[in-house]
């Protein structure tokens, strides 16, 4: 669970915003939108333990297979570039099959 105890012992702290004003935070506004329009605008959740673990599975995807158009097209995870020599293109599904990840098999 968060704790601002366990944030605080990392050596961060907390910086309040203006109220009703989430340009303020950009960083933490669109990570939540892109949760928010590429995942839960499609599920169902049915309790907070279906939630995690679908949030779990999303910042996975976010994290390794999303492309980011700031990082050119790659992810904050760096993925090696894939031949035409590597085999036929398979689908791996991602995010209980909301998403997929394309990849060569060898």
């Amino acid at each position: 669970m968060f704790s601002f105890a366990g944030i605080r012992s990392l050596g961060m702290s907390e910086i309040l915003i203006a109220h009703r004003a989430p340009w303020q935070n950009p960083f933490a506004e669109r990570v939540i939108g892109s949760i928010r329009r590429e995942c839960l605008d499609h599920v169902i959740v049915f309790n907070e333990r279906h939630l995690r673990r679908l949030l779990r599975s999303y910042l996975t995807y976010y994290n390794v297979t999303r492309p980011h158009q700031s990082l050119d097209n790659d992810s904050p995870h760096r993925r090696k570039v894939q031949t035409l020599a590597g085999g036929r293109v398979v689908a791996i599904s991602q995010v209980g099959g909301l998403h997929h990840r394309y990849q060569r098999a060898a």
